[in-house]
């Protein structure tokens, strides 16, 4: 019989401990640590106290554990000396029926990452979906993984550690994470369309109104109809939207959604995560036969990423009336307008005015995301409450000093254009972490025509400044325009500055920030409030309505717009339980 968190809470200490046994290698004293914290609401709370036990151990406990682990597809595997656990989760990543060619890679790969580490490799062979992963990706992870600093490669040990350990507790008490299950299948088959000259290199590329970003479009209104939307529609600028009704016809809606585009080559959850986790949620108000006193409206929005024509956020833009009508003339790589485009996927141009909606008949927008980086990763935290959309400027720069010859030219006489931007970016650097949230890059750097011996005379580059508030930006901005003009002028160097972008902060609305906040601390999971350092969707709802995110940690780093960008089953699960706790939520506060 499965274990109960009942059982658990109410076993004596000894006994609570030999019903985790197993679940973290040789090492049960953070399953020991972690019962302290009883009792637990949640299998979530519980996975949570486990991670903040390690990570209050010291350094050599640290390493101790990830050495207790065997190698993959390594002698212990051979002598048949690994644990049940073990066991089940190489045979299910099918290491104990390798070909001889690949355990030979194995081998190699263990050796090689024993001795630039100093402990083996640890990977949750099961994978994200708990399944288990093909042997190829498990060797390319192994082969990428070397490159690592070691600190950063450890800290992905034990974070390896701790997905095995979720997947092992999860058998325990015999839990799947059945809808973060469905939303996980939902993106896989999503991700089988992508554009041409990428779908044949196994890339994902789906860009605006191309014949896979339409076959998109109509896989999600088709599940949309399964889960019991009862109006779906695609728009005339492309946006798949699914309406549930309320208890009443006049019932105002609660909108939600994220986009189903892509970037180039990029990742299979940007984006489209924050479609199907409120997807699930109404699919089981339908199969409940539940109607709430507010509707849900889902919305894929068409476009976000800019990548065919330069229209960023042109599916959320529409909704609130900001179409820029000059877009339509826009050409692609291939000469093809989004007119053009348009008339070909059957939209109807004239209509698009008239999917401008009105505020007053809705909630609020909220949306589901991917981090896109790196800190819930780090932290070991599933979720994290979105405070605000970083606001962000950018400029296009010019550094002029004067070319000369680099064995001739004193150091004390150069006008060098390029040590004067890099100056300058040590600051930004500096100037951000002043702030904590704000965030500086200078993200191109050329030198024209530059050569191995000459003195940079000329040097182009970009800058990049966001912060949580205008008010914030703004500041960091003066700074960084006061300190390139005076490095400039202390180097003998001019400058131009053009300005590219300025785009507004969107704070969270405070009361629907409270609600997300209510939703995480609900599944006993820790409240970790964060700036999106993104642009999101959301950002334009804000601009006509309340608005708030919240986040799903990233695996690998938390690295997106990639084809390593992946968060886990039952992360999505998590997601998913929040949104429906949110829902909740409004329901008793507007009855």
């Amino acid at each position: 019989m499965p274990l109960t968190l009942e059982q658990l809470n109410a076993a004596p200490a000894a006994e609570a401990l030999a019903l985790l046994d197993g679940l973290y290698e040789h090492s049960p004293w953070i399953a020991e640590a972690a019962l302290a914290e009883r009792p637990f609401r949640s299998l979530a709370q519980l996975k949570c106290a486990m991670v903040r036990a390690l990570a209050q151990a010291p350094h050599e406990a640290k390493l101790a554990l990830i050495r207790a682990h065997p190698e993959l597809a390594g002698k212990a595997m051979v002598a048949k000396s690994l644990t049940a656990e073990s066991t089940n989760e190489q045979n299910k990543a099918g290491l104990t029926q390798c070909t001889p060619e690949e355990f030979a890679r194995i081998q190699q790969l263990n050796a090689d990452y024993n001795a630039r580490f100093g402990f083996p490799f640890i990977l949750a062979v099961r994978g994200p979906r708990g399944t288990g992963l093909p042997k190829q990706e498990i060797i390319e992870t192994f082969a990428r993984r070397l490159s690592h600093p070691v600190d950063f490669e450890m800290a992905e040990a034990l974070r390896n550690i701790h997905r095995i350990a979720e997947i092992r507790l999860n058998d325990k008490f015999g839990y799947q994470p059945t809808l973060g299950n469905d939303v996980w299948d939902w993106q896989e088959k999503l991700a089988t369309h992508s554009d041409p000259g990428f779908a044949e290199l196994g890339q994902l590329t789906v860009t605006y109104l191309t014949d896979a970003h339409r076959a998109c479009a109509q896989r999600i209104s088709h599940w949309m109809r399964d889960c019991g939307f009862d109006e779906v529609e695609v728009d005339a600028v492309g946006n798949v939207v699914g309406r549930y009704h309320g208890e009443t016809p006049d019932a105002k809606m609660l909108m939600t959604g994220s986009h189903y585009d892509t970037v180039r080559n990029g990742g299979k959850y940007d984006g489209r995560l924050g479609i199907f986790v409120p997807m699930a949620c109404v699919r089981e108000l339908h199969r409940a036969g539940r109607r709430l006193p507010f509707g849900i409206e889902v919305v894929g929005f068409a476009e976000e990423e800019g990548q065919r024509y330069k229209a960023t956020f042109l599916g959320s833009g529409a909704l609130i009336g900001h179409f820029n009508h000059a877009w339509l003339d826009q050409q692609d790589a291939d000469g093809i307008t989004m007119r053009e485009a348009m008339q070909h996927a059957g939209l109807c141009v004239d209509d698009i005015p008239k999917l401008q909606r009105d505020a007053a008949r809705y909630l609020g927008f909220i949306e589901v995301h991917i981090e896109q980086g790196p800190v819930l990763n780090e932290l070991d935290i599933p979720l994290g409450v979105v405070t605000s959309i970083n606001g962000g400027v950018r400029y296009v720069c010019e550094m002029t000093g004067m070319a000369s010859h680099a064995g001739t030219t004193p150091m004390g006489r150069r006008r060098d254009a390029a040590v004067g931007v890099a100056e300058l970016a040590l600051y930004v650097e500096a100037r951000a972490a002043q702030d904590g949230d704000s965030v500086g890059t200078i993200g191109q750097l050329q030198v024209p025509s530059g050569s191995i011996n000459v003195v940079p005379g000329r040097c182009l580059f970009s800058l990049d400044l966001r912060a949580p508030t205008d008010a914030q930006r703004d500041a960091l901005e003066r700074d960084v325009l006061a300190e390139l003009a005076a490095i400039a002028q202390r180097r003998g160097l001019s400058y131009q500055a053009e300005q590219a972008m300025k785009a507004a902060a969107a704070p969270s609305a405070p009361a629907w920030q409270q609600r997300w906040e209510r939703a995480v601390e609900a599944l006993g999971v820790p409240v970790f409030r964060m700036p999106s350092g993104a642009g999101h969707d959301a950002m334009k709802l804000h601009e006509i309505m309340p608005q708030a995110m919240l986040f799903t940690r990233g695996l690998n780093g938390g690295i997106s717009h990639n084809p390593l960008e992946s968060t886990t089953a039952d992360d999505m699960q998590l997601a998913v339980d929040a949104f429906t706790h949110v829902l909740n939520q409004l329901a008793t506060e507007t009855r």
